[in-house]
């Protein structure tokens, strides 16, 4: 305090004809009681309930998400976590309160992870402004709470800062690594084929996730990490790459609370830090470490949250930038490699440093420092294993365009395909009859009937597993379509799949998602594909086509809405017009926005007004 200035003293807050300043710490959020100063005098009396003195409770107050739980191994560690971001928040000179929100896991959300996401968001957003919190670290790692949490933490706009909990460790079987989960995908579909037997089925069971944290591959959960990175929230050097059960994610953390205190006295909020050059960053990361084609789809509700940012990132611009970046990142899915072999081969520093010539070095980061002045200060040097798991840029893994953007009559608006996970590149430009599943439960059903009319150049295609879907809500990650099992003992190991649902970013194939408009909606082509209709697809012209007349696609809708409006005899699950649903459901059904913007729900962009008052006028 300047020396010319009256010192408040510590009761100033009880003075009545004295304003509360400043508005920050205990002081700001204050109830709506009518008396402000009672409000605060009510609130310390609460709070030093638990012990907290005047001057603990002078200091930046730092809130700290806790997403622990029994159903979240991928969180295991989040407990460990908090005690060391607690003790950088207090090193500081803040104050750190820890706080839950709710937590959700890919294999223990029911019907998906993925219809839960947007309901963590608003958890976390709405607590986020809610509590009195100068700053906030919000700790996750599983495959949709780190995205939740940018979303909800780019709408409160107080200053976030994300700590990632960290890839597992991969095991071992029979002398080789395993790891969670592409080798699960893998040795399920040798179990399908009848080249595993029972017991080494089962005796993988124990060995594919041998330690608590999250996919330790490049799968959604890596590549959200990856990307979170890139946009400049977490510390370059191990932030996203440390192992979970590491020293090292300890003292990121610790480095967390630190930079918290930090942000919140800079009041660096992330529609601050963030902008068009970081998501460009974003994408451009990506694409280089052949990343999850859920990483597309949470990019785009993320960058739908920001105001100045807003409408700017498109699949047209994700395809673009695809096409000048190569893939240099060799680890599983799309290559041979576990995210430890991506840290000890220097990890984000390693990566960004090969993609430098390709970056917006201007974008900033959450230390206040830019992209390009991090970079320098890490003054990463390569070694043989950085050339080995991070090729350079004259030497890829993949030339460009790992994950492609597809449009035609069958996909409108785009569908993407991770091409570089192909099985067999042949698929990438094929021509073959549809055998269609109307939903989950039909594929289930029938994929391995022997009397199922499909070959190997069939085309497999899934409808009703969308944001809306047809019998459930949740984009669930179904698109990779088993290999129907007569097909699978014969060695076909790639199909051509197709489908307006997602897919495990630990998962390979030839498999085409997000195809929009979803099956469930009226005007949707994909809902009115029949077997023996011929499907191209050229991911080189980043074609998606019917081969089928305008007017006869135009009939078969026609016909379908007769059918959804009951004049007509329903024939499956695509013809049942959906019941109105309550509660979160009902509200997830009326407001889900489709793949190529982000499944959110349209009321949660930065425009959400503007939604919410063309639903009411059409209403």
């Amino acid at each position: 305090m300047a020396d010319n200035v009256e010192d408040p003293g510590p009761h100033a807050d009880y003075i009545l004809d004295r304003p509360i300043q400043p508005v920050t710490g205990l002081r700001q959020g204050l109830p709506n009681y009518g008396d402000p100063h009672f409000a605060l005098f009510l609130r310390k009396v609460f709070i030093k309930a638990l012990g907290y003195s005047e001057d603990a409770l002078s200091r930046p107050i730092i809130g700290i998400i806790n997403t622990f739980s029994g159903f979240n191994p991928c969180h295991a560690n989040v407990p460990q976590l908090v005690e060391a971001a607690k003790r950088g928040v207090q090193l500081a000179g803040g104050l750190a309160m820890e706080f839950p929100t709710i937590s959700v896991h890919e294999s223990f959300s029911s019907p998906t992870s993925m219809f839960l996401r947007n309901l963590m968001s608003m958890d976390t957003e709405e607590m986020i402004k809610a509590q009195p919190v100068d700053a906030c670290i919000v700790i996750g790692g599983c495959d949709k709470t780190v995205p939740a949490q940018l979303m909800g933490g780019l709408s409160a706009n107080k200053p976030v800062l994300p700590l990632i909990t960290g890839p597992m460790m991969p095991g071992s079987f029979k002398g080789e690594r395993i790891g969670a989960c592409t080798d699960c995908r893998n040795n399920w579909a040798a179990y399908r084929g009848g080249s595993l037997d029972i017991e080494d089925i089962a005796a993988l069971n124990e060995e594919l996730a041998p330690t608590g944290g999250t996919c330790g591959v490049m799968g959604t959960a890596s590549t959200m990490a990856c990307i979170t990175a890139a946009l400049g929230m977490i510390p370059l050097r191990g932030g996203a790459t440390a192992p979970a059960v590491s020293s090292a994610r300890l003292r990121i953390a610790e480095q967390t609370g630190s930079n918290a205190v930090a942000a919140a006295l800079a009041k660096r909020t992330p529609q601050k830090v963030l902008s068009a050059a970081s998501f460009h960053n974003a994408i451009t990361v990506l694409q280089a470490i052949g990343g999850s084609t859920n990483g597309i789809v949470h990019l785009l509700a993320i960058a739908n949250r920001h105001p100045a940012v807003r409408g700017t990132i498109t699949l047209d611009l994700i395809d673009k930038i695809g096409q000048q970046t190569p893939l240099l990142v060799d680890l599983k899915p799309s290559g041979n490699n576990y995210m430890t072999d991506l840290h000890n081969a220097g990890g984000m520093p390693a990566l960004l440093e090969r993609l430098r010539p390709l970056l917006k070095l201007e974008a900033l980061t959450i230390t206040g420092k830019t992209l390009g002045e991090a970079l320098d200060a890490e003054n990463f040097k390569p070694f043989p294993l950085s050339a080995q798991i991070i090729r350079p840029l004259d030497n890829p893994l993949y030339p460009a365009s790992s994950l492609v953007v597809l449009c035609g009559n069958l996909a409108p608006d785009g569908a993407v395909i991770k091409a570089s996970a192909s099985k067999d590149r042949r698929l990438l430009q094929h021509r073959g009859r549809a055998v269609v599943f109307a939903g989950p439960q039909d594929l289930a059903n029938r994929i391995d009937d022997p009397d199922l009319q499909v070959d190997a150049d069939s085309v497999l295609v899934l409808q009703g597993i969308g944001p809306v879907g047809f019998l459930s809500p949740g984009m669930p990650e179904a698109g990779l379509i088993p290999i129907p099992r007569k097909l699978a003992t014969q060695g076909v190991g790639d199909m051509l799949r197709l489908s307006d649902g997602r897919m495990s970013g630990t998962a390979g194939g030839s498999i085409v998602l997000h195809i929009s408009p979803e099956a469930a909606l009226p005007e949707s082509v994909l809902g009115i594909v029949e077997n023996g209709d011929v499907i191209v697809c050229d991911v080189e012209k980043r074609l998606l086509q019917l081969e089928v007349s305008d007017e006869e696609i135009q009939k078969r809708i026609a016909d379908r809405q007769q059918r959804l409006d009951g004049k007509k005899e329903c024939r499956g699950p695509a013809d049942k017009r959906r019941q109105p649903t309550r509660g979160y459901r009902g509200l997830y059904e009326r407001c889900v926005t489709q793949a190529q913007d982000g499944v959110d729900f349209d009321f949660l962009a930065a425009d959400g007004a503007d939604a919410l008052e063309r639903r009411l006028g059409s209403s």
